[in-house]
């Protein structure tokens, strides 16, 4: 049992935070580092689960021949991408995928990791001008990756 000698407590109240489980974590192996930095950050506020991280190039075949995925080499291959979802997950709730895709874009902008959302390829919704995900063609609402190479 946790006690409460860490400082992780108020008023003699253990106060419990969301962190990554062991099936995430365990998805996150081979994953870029400043991914998982930002998600073992984000999970302090937001509880989420990790879907997959790093994939086999056969693995990626398989989702483009499915229509899952747009891009034979994408950057799940490289260990540069992740798919996360609120926990627990109700794929019916498009506003929590939404509001998770904030989170973690300002979480990743605080720590100084460029990241892109699969939910705002093009990132118009930081351009303060514009503020829209309506010109997004490939909703990918779980998927986040470190921009560049």
């Amino acid at each position: 049992m946790h006690g409460c000698d860490d400082g992780s407590c108020k008023n003699g109240l253990e106060v419990l935070m969301p962190k990554l489980g062991k099936r995430s974590k365990e998805k996150l192996k081979g994953v870029d580092s400043r991914l998982v930095l930002v998600l073992e950050r984000v999970c302090k506020h937001f509880d989420i689960t990790v879907i997959e991280g790093l994939r086999s190039q056969e693995r990626q075949n398989e989702l483009v021949d499915q229509g899952k995925s747009k891009t034979k080499f994408g950057k799940h291959v490289q260990g540069k991408a992740v798919d996360i979802a609120p926990y627990p997950i109700d794929w019916n709730a498009r506003d929590d995928f939404h509001y998770l895709g904030g989170f973690v874009l300002g979480v990743a902008s605080q720590m100084g990791v460029d990241i892109r959302w699969g939910g705002d390829w093009s990132s118009s919704s930081l351009k303060q001008e514009q503020r829209t995900t309506k010109d997004n063609n490939f909703d990918d609402l779980v998927h986040f990756e470190i921009k560049g190479k």
